[in-house]
């Protein structure tokens, strides 16, 4: 006769003696395997896998995620969520997070990137930090590179600045014949396409670098870090 199976949250208290309420928390917060692999469910039925508590288990909530990623040009808020999967997750991430399932629930998109621009995009399910964003976004600074084709003077850059109606603690510069650099505070990406237009500059691309202390960090295209937890924008 086979075994019967029983819930996992169960086979958890049967083993280790723990409350049910722990036992779901500890499978929850990731912190058990069955046969070697995380499981978060309470409910996964088992038999006769070998079910492990993970060294340094802990029933505290964990926090909501935020995650850094790289977008390519031509890419919508429903492409982009849809990437944000543990297969794309940078290999070196030094974040010191646990990968976890639950992390990839209700993610939402924060200070988001026209479909022509690329560079960093803030991916949380976190509510409080995409408040925190949306309503400090223009005390935070930005730094963008824009390809542009059309006059190159300093002229053209005063004019850039003028049109993005900011203060004097913006910087442009050309970086090569067709690069700017643009950073500052009170415009977003949308506002720098308009300005460069106005000053008789056609733009080709631009890419975010940063936003207030946070950057790419040579993150490669198409994938994602976690924000560490003690990191500030």
């Amino acid at each position: 006769m086979s075994p019967e199976a029983v819930r996992l949250d169960k086979r958890l208290v049967e083993l280790f003696d723990c409350s049910r309420g722990q036992a779901r928390q500890y499978i929850e917060n990731g912190w058990v395997k069955v046969d070697g692999v995380v499981v978060e469910q309470p409910q996964t039925p088992v038999t006769t896998e070998q079910v492990e508590l993970l060294e340094g288990a802990r029933t505290d909530a964990i926090e909501q995620a935020t995650m850094i990623f790289n977008k390519p040009s031509g890419m919508d808020p429903g492409q982009i969520l849809a990437l944000i999967t543990p297969a794309t997750q940078r290999s070196d991430d030094s974040s010191g997070l646990r990968l976890l399932q639950r992390h990839f629930h209700q993610m939402q998109i924060a200070m988001p990137l026209p479909y022509i621009a690329n560079g960093l995009v803030v991916v949380s399910q976190d509510g409080r930090m995409i408040s925190h964003l949306r309503e400090n976004a223009r005390q935070l600074e930005n730094e963008f590179e824009v390809d542009v084709t059309g006059p190159r003077d300093t002229w053209t850059q005063g004019k850039v600045l003028a049109s993005l109606r900011t203060g004097p603690a913006t910087k442009i510069s050309w970086q090569s014949e067709q690069r700017l650099r643009v950073a500052g505070k009170g415009f977003d990406s949308a506002a720098l396409i308009t300005a460069c237009t106005a000053a008789g500059l056609k733009v080709v691309a631009l890419r975010r670098l940063r936003i207030g202390r946070i950057g790419l960090s040579k993150l490669p295209p198409l994938q994602w870090h976690y924000l560490p937890s003690d990191a500030r924008f």
